[in-house]
């Protein structure tokens, strides 16, 4: 029996987030009693947003994963290991032992969390639950030991359920998503180092006065700081730094300006998808526990809908590679996640609201750190890699996403001891930036409740 609710688990797993997303969405719609048509059409329309949201990914990977290639043979770089990104490292995650059963644990982790009122957020991404699995995942590839990686997804489960309740406030404050936040995935977990810079700059006299938002900057250049003519020109100005010419470099930029115009549309599908199930559900919610607080935990994808968000992830192209250069010891060349880099820095957009400045500071930080860390679990990743079949002829695996995970990298570091060094920095550093990460979630909320 077990068995073959594993193979349906799996089976489902490998149509991916477009179909798995909408089946869930419908059956858990329709089990909280909204109807049948309406349920359908909830998940279908939320594989709709994210059918365009994986058109334009594939798009930009075809397009800025050769211009990255380029920039760096341009700039003589030489990186022996090639980031993966998510788009390798989660089919390797679900291809893993543990996937089929991380699914359950990590909705018994909500479920309980929730009863003893830990959290108030309700995790309805079934999909991003690779991030938790990733974590069980590698422990378990590393360490042997079964039970390990079932703690491990525990582990990060419960992290992300809090990180959930510590953005919310960011949610309705700066994204105007009321009830809802985003509990997984690099957004979220890297999103308390933003609020450390953000209180360090606001102790600097002078550079705590910068503000520089797309609104300002039209203000003062008018058309040309709209989000599609800045996604132009940083497409073409990417193509250029790759060597290109201006038959290449040009198509690239307007293909850019056309992910600032498009990203926006489809993650409206995607939250038009997801408002049913969200409203029922904090109805039903708010019945059962009085007039407990709830927030619905989402993609971070519904967070690229903010062009800012998009502005910065395009900015961070050529920046990530610049970074990657001046990393000690790296070895990892940026290339599968360059393209979904608006997911790493989308929650500090959020806590320096909006400030372009701000955001390309922490999320400097941010990717210094992720970069960092990945190199130290390129050995890890290997084996799972080689553990699932994943390894594609390649000797080392690396990825920037998960891969740089702090969570990840504490987790496992704790149980095999490689580098105690490496361990207590990050963990201390991680410590420190969660603790500035409740305080910025405790000022927004009041700020809310002032308004």
């Amino acid at each position: 029996m077990l068995g073959v609710i594993s193979d349906g688990i799996n089976y489902i797993i490998d149509m991916g987030a477009s179909v798995m997303l909408p089946i869930v969405i419908a059956v858990i719609s329709i089990c909280i009693g909204i109807k049948v048509g309406k349920a359908i059409r909830a998940g279908l329309m939320i594989g709709v947003g994210f059918v365009g949201l994986s058109l334009i990914v594939d798009m930009m990977n075809a397009q800025l994963g050769p211009a990255a290639k380029a920039m760096s043979e341009n700039f003589g770089l030489t990186m022996s290991v090639v980031d993966i990104g998510w788009p390798g490292a989660s089919p390797m995650t679900w291809a893993s032992n543990i996937a089929t059963i991380a699914i359950p644990v990590a909705i018994l982790v909500n479920v309980v969390m929730l009863l003893l009122k830990w959290t108030k957020t309700v995790n309805i991404d079934i999909w991003n639950i690779w991030h938790m699995t990733f974590t069980g995942a590698i422990a378990y590839a590393v360490t042997g030991q079964f039970w390990i990686g079932i703690l491990g997804v525990i582990v990060h489960a419960a992290i992300s359920y809090k990180l959930g309740d510590l953005w919310a406030p960011l949610m309705a404050d700066y994204f105007e998503l009321d009830g809802l936040t985003v509990p997984h995935g690099t957004s979220a977990y890297m999103g308390p180092v933003a609020c450390v810079i953000d209180v360090i700059i606001d102790k600097i006299p002078g550079i705590k006065k910068i503000n520089i938002t797309a609104d300002s900057l039209q203000e003062k250049v008018g058309v040309l700081a709209e989000p599609i003519v800045i996604g132009g020109i940083l497409g073409t100005v990417v193509g250029f730094l790759a060597g290109y010419g201006p038959q290449e470099a040009l198509p690239l930029g307007v293909k850019m300006s056309a992910v600032m115009v498009l990203m926006p549309k489809i993650v409206k599908c995607i939250m038009e998808g997801l408002m049913p199930l969200s409203e029922r559900a904090k109805e039903i919610l708010s019945k059962r526990f009085g007039n407990s607080e709830f927030y619905i935990g989402l993609d971070p994808a519904v967070l690229l809908g903010d062009p800012q968000v998009v502005t910065v992830g395009l900015l961070f192209i050529p920046l990530t590679i610049l970074i990657a250069v001046i990393v000690p010891g790296n070895m990892i060349l940026p290339f599968g996640d360059l393209a979904t880099i608006g997911f790493f820095i989308a929650i500090a957009v959020a806590v320096h609201k909006g400030n372009l400045f701000r955001s390309i500071i922490s999320g400097s930080f941010i990717m210094f750190i992720t970069i960092w860390i990945a190199n130290q679990t390129i050995p890890w990743l290997t084996a799972l890699a080689q553990t699932t079949g994943s390894t594609d002829g390649a000797n080392l695996v690396g990825a920037l996403d998960q891969g740089g995970c702090p969570i990840t990298y504490i987790f496992t570091q704790l149980f095999t001891m490689e580098n105690i060094a490496g361990l207590v920095v990050i963990a201390v550093g991680y410590i420190i930036c969660l603790g500035f990460a409740v305080r910025c979630s405790k000022k927004r909320a009041a700020e809310a409740l002032e308004d």
